[in-house]
Order: C-alpha cells, then sequence, then structure tokens
C-alpha cells in the first residue's frame, strides 16, 4: 500500500490562508521560473516546449490590507476585529504573489528544477515544496497520457531514508479551479490553487475557493486536518530516495475533481473508514524491493542511485492509440546509456514475467499481500485510463511524512507487521528512520534534480 506525504508547512507566513475566497494581492509580483521540457512526435523528433513553474497555494502569504498588512490569521487564532461579516473577510484578505522561488528552495536552470528539503526565509522555516507544471503564467501544462509515454532525468544521490521526491499526474483543473469556484477563486493556476489527489488530501487550504474549515475560529496546527478533502484520479509516476522507488496508479470513482466531507473523504492508515471516500487511497503499486527484488534499486545496485538515470513510464492502451483503453503502465530506466527493464516480481503468488501494473499483476499482488481491492473497486485501469484521456497536470514535489515516516516507501510497513510477511519490506531504511523532526534538523539541505522532461507517443523520447 502506498501512502502519501502530509506536507510539513513550517513557514509562518502560510499559517495565514484560511479566508473565504482567493483573492490575488498587489503587493508581490508573481514570477513564475522558466523550465523548459520536449513534446516528441517520433523518435529523434522533439520539439522543445517553453515551460514555466508555479508553487503551491498553500505555501503563500495571505494578509489584510489594514495598515501594516497584518496576516489574516496569526497560526493560533483569527483576528476578529478585521472581520466584521463574511464580505468583509471576503473582500478584505488577499493571497500574494512570490517573486522569488528561492526562498522555498526552488530553483531551475534550462531543463533542470531543483527542489531542496528546507530552507529559512525571514526568520522563518521552509519545509518541502509542491510545483506544478505551466503552459503558460495563467494554465497549467495538460497530459493525455494514453498511448503515450513520459520521460524525465533524476539525481537521487542526495535523498536520505525519510525523504522523497515525487512526480505524478492529478486530474487538476487546467486554470486552477477558476471556472468550478463560481467567482470564489480569481487566482487560479498564476497561483497555484486547484490542487486534487486520489487520498483526497484535507490539508489543502481551499477548495474551488472555499476555505477548509467550519466557521472562524481555531484550527489545527499544520499540516493541519480540515473538515474538507478535495479528490480526484492519480497517478504516481515516482516516488522515491536514494533507498526505495515505488510506482502507483490510482482509481477514482467520479470524472474530473470532487470536494468531500469527513467521512467522505476517507481517512488514515489506521482509521477504520480509509477506504470509504470517492478514490483509492492505497494504489496498485510496483516497488521493486516490496517484488522481491532487494539489488534492484539503491546505491551501487542494477539502478545505482549515486548516480543519474532516466525513468520512462509508458501507458499502453489495447488497440495502441489514445482512444483505446488502458491496460498496461510499463516502466523502464536508462543509466550510462543502458536500458534497463524494470524489476520482475518475485513474490509467491505473482506471475514472476511480470514486470508492468496490468489488471491481472494488481489481482495476484493484492492477494499475495493481503491488501484491500480498493483499486479495483474504484473502476481499475479502465478508471484511471479515463482520466488519463481527461488531462491530467504534472505535479513535483519533496517532502517528508508526518504521517508514517515514510516508512511505506524504504522500510517496513506497517511498522509493527511480522516482517516475515509478504510485502511487508519495502526497503532497507530502519524502521526507526524518517521522523521528520529528526529528518529535518540532520538532512536540511538533500534534495533532488528533476530534468529533461520529455513526452510524446510511446517510443518517442528516448
Amino acid at each position: 500500500m502506498v501512502y502519501p506525504p502530509i506536507f510539513t508547512i513550517l513557514f509562518s507566513l502560510v499559517l495565514t490562508p484560511f479566508v473565504e475566497a482567493q483573492r490575488y494581492g498587489p503587493l508581490i509580483p508573481e514570477v513564475h521560473p522558466a523550465l523548459s521540457g520536449q513534446k516528441c512526435t517520433s523518435l529523434g523528433s522533439c520539439v522543445a516546449q517553453a515551460g514555466k513553474i508555479v508553487l503551491d497555494a498553500n505555501r503563500r502569504w495571505y494578509h489584510n490590507f489594514y495598515e501594516g498588512y497584518p496576516a489574516c490569521y496569526d497560526g493560533v487564532d483569527w483576528h476578529p476585529e478585521y472581520w466584521p461579516g463574511e464580505q468583509a473577510l471576503n473582500e478584505g484578505c488577499y493571497l500574494e504573489g512570490i517573486s522569488s522561488y528561492s526562498e522555498f528552495g526552488v530553483t531551475t536552470s534550462g531543463n533542470a528544477l531543483r527542489l531542496q528539503f528546507v530552507t529559512s526565509v525571514s526568520q522563518s522555516t521552509n519545509v518541502g515544496s509542491r510545483v506544478y507544471l505551466m503552459a503558460d503564467d495563467n494554465t497549467y501544462a495538460t497530459f493525455k497520457a494514453l498511448a503515450q509515454e513520459i520521460t524525465f532525468d533524476v539525481d537521487v544521490s542526495n535523498l536520505p531514508c525519510g525523504i522523497a521526491a515525487d512526480v505524478h499526474f492529478a486530474e487538476m483543473a487546467a486554470d486552477g479551479g477558476i471556472a468550478e469556484s463560481a467567482g470564489w477563486n480569481n487566482a487560479g493556476a498564476k497561483y497555484g490553487t486547484g490542487y486534487c489527489g486520489a487520498q483526497c488530501p484535507r490539508d489543502v487550504l481551499f477548495i474551488q475557493g472555499h476555505p477548509n474549515f467550519n466557521g472562524i475560529g481555531p484550527t489545527p496546527p499544520p499540516p493541519g486536518i480540515g473538515p474538507y478533502g478535495f479528490c480526484c484520479a492519480e497517478m504516481d509516476l515516482w516516488q522515491a530516495n536514494s533507498f526505495s522507488t515505488v510506482m502507483a496508479a490510482h482509481s477514482c470513482n467520479l470524472s474530473g475533481r470532487s470536494k468531500c466531507e469527513d467521512d467522505q473523504c476517507g481517512g488514515s492508515a489506521s482509521s477504520g473508514i480509509r477506504y470509504n471516500g470517492f478514490c483509492d487511497p492505497d494504489g496498485c503499486d510496483f516497488n521493486p524491493y516490496r517484488m522481491g527484488n532487494p539489488s534492484f534499486y539503491g546505491s551501487g545496485k542494477t539502478i545505482d542511485t549515486t548516480k543519474k538515470f532516466t525513468v520512462v513510464t509508458q501507458f499502453i492502451t489495447d488497440n495502441g492509440t489514445p482512444s483505446g483503453s488502458l491496460v498496461e503502465i510499463r516502466r523502464k530506466y536508462i543509466q550510462n546509456g543502458v536500458t534497463i527493464s524494470n524489476a520482475h516480481a518475485s513474490v509467491q503468488g505473482v506471475d514472476p514475467s511480470i514486470d508492468s501494473i496490468t489488471p491481472a499483476y494488481c489481482d495476484q499482488q493484492k492477494t499475495a499481500f493481503g491488501d484491500m481491492t480498493s483499486f479495483q473497486d474504484k473502476g481499475g485501469l479502465n478508471a484511471l485510463g479515463d482520466a488519463l484521456r481527461r488531462g491530467m497536470v504534472l505535479v513535483l514535489s519533496i517532502y517528508d511524512d508526518r504521517d508514517a515516516n515514510m516508512l511505506w516507501l524504504d522500510s517496513q510497513y506497517p511498522p509493527g507487521a511480522n516482517s516475515n510477511y509478504a510485502g511487508v519490506i519495502r526497503g532497507t531504511c530502519a524502521i526507526t528512520s524518517g521522523v521528520p523532526a529528526d529528518v529535518e534538523l540532520i538532512y536540511p539541505n538533500s534534495s533532488v534534480m528533476i530534468s529533461n522532461i520529455k513526452f510524446g507517443p510511446i517510443g518517442s523520447t528516448v
């Protein structure tokens, strides 16, 4: 089972955002860092694409236009003297731009993106980041991936246990949710709004322009769990550090995006309502170590994580065209000029010829590990394929994990399970590793490099 990060937010300005709308302010200009990629039509025929990135709206400064521009929310409580009524709250609190992304550990150069784990800003600390690829300053880039492949280079040599990089597709609205908000959101993709995911994330501060809280009052400390979540299909192309990696497909029994409330959103790994939501929270996942190949990925292994390598993900349809049905998600790697197929399954009950995500693999793996069949129950590859056909946004991030210490990725999970049981061991990291307070203190300069993003028909990018 794959459990997602709950993003750690310690930057004090980010503790201000629960307001009655997402209105952008005029004080700080938004300057999107450039990040180029390539669009391919056939092997050797790729054209450079001038793209940009934008930081998620959760990270931004929300303030009032009273003298001194006080924060709408100080991290403990609202300032009721500023809010005589909802209309005043709606009209008086603003989301600002970001002119220097490096303060959040986000830098770009040509086709390369670097995300640093911890940065310090004006006596405050920022931990992790999440950015979205843009087609232009007001629109997220949309990928329709059926019968296509996406390729990128990664350097995870500076990512220890408990810290992970993530590259995934999410079925976000290309405009950041402006059209869906009925006037409550005029910030949109330009300011990084509209994030959704298969775990129906409840730490999203605004959903379709409305704040994620019930009434004006104290809320949980960061990362904060509000009463609402925002659900959509998700394809985890790459969740990894230098010790373990996983790709995971997540299905939803909905089209597009949906707001959920409390139990309707599902719950944590230990919750009895985990599988109540619109979407599959676990994913049909392929972690080479978990699938019985401990020598495949890591320092000095088949995929040597001390060096840069290329990750290729292909979305195979039944008729080989974008109009077909998704039947397979295939992974391969390139390192030192050598193409390397994904590891084969080596788990009792799973066909040893399998090295990709297929309906048969998902059925066999869930049975072998005794996992819930939420992925199949929510529509499986057919439902995910429908989302890929509609179009999804590319999300790139670095994070630690306050819910499960990243043990689901790189160690033993659940931590109390018998390590002899199939599927429990996911990597070589200690069961005591990944505590956020520890990794934030010891490894603040951890980072990931993601570069040379290419997209096109299968066989066109490498």
